[in-house]
């Protein structure tokens, strides 16, 4: 299963973080309409994802929800039904949530780097180091990174966005 090496945080304004990237000289790709469909799972995460509306695709993986860096596996399908895959897993496992968001995607050597405007949640930053040439390469540049975006430790984030929905849902029923 490939991995890579992860970092959420929160920030203050996605404009400064676009500067960052364009400053150290990430190549901006595209930005993506993302809407990803969360299912309960024994084990790791389960999502179907939908992006611009027009591509689809079943992603998995686990990880440790720990504040900082972290490794993460993961698999990622792409889907050519994808009514009748949502279909087939809301009966199937259960949808745990629906997380939307407006991501603008940069590449910088073996990273992506996304910066997410999230629905009801605000801006994020999210590092995703491939470890395509080693751990140690990786968390080389993740720490390249860190400094590149002045990323303050007590903005880096736990969880996943699922999460964050989740926890904020129940306050609502409360």
């Amino acid at each position: 299963m490939p991995s890579n090496l992860e970092l959420k945080a929160r920030i203050p304004s996605i404009r400064r973080a676009t500067r960052n990237a364009l400053t150290l000289g990430a190549r901006r790709r595209e930005v993506l309409i993302q809407k990803d469909t969360y299912y309960s799972s024994p084990r790791g995460r389960l999502k179907l994802r939908e992006i611009n509306r027009r591509q689809y695709e079943i992603i998995y993986y686990h990880r440790r929800n720990i504040q900082g860096n972290r490794f993460s596996e993961y698999r990622v399908i792409p889907v050519q039904k994808p009514v009748d895959v949502k279909k087939f897993l809301e009966d199937m496992l259960g949808i745990l949530c629906v997380v939307q968001k407006r991501r603008t995607l940069f590449l910088y050597k073996n990273a992506r780097i996304h910066l997410d405007a999230v629905r009801g949640l605000g801006a994020f930053l999210e590092f995703e180091v491939l470890v395509t040439n080693g751990k140690r390469q990786a968390r080389a540049l993740m720490k390249e990174l860190w400094k590149a975006f002045d990323i303050q430790k007590e903005a880096v984030v736990a969880g996943s966005y699922s999460d964050f929905i989740q926890r904020d849902s129940g306050k609502k029923n409360l």
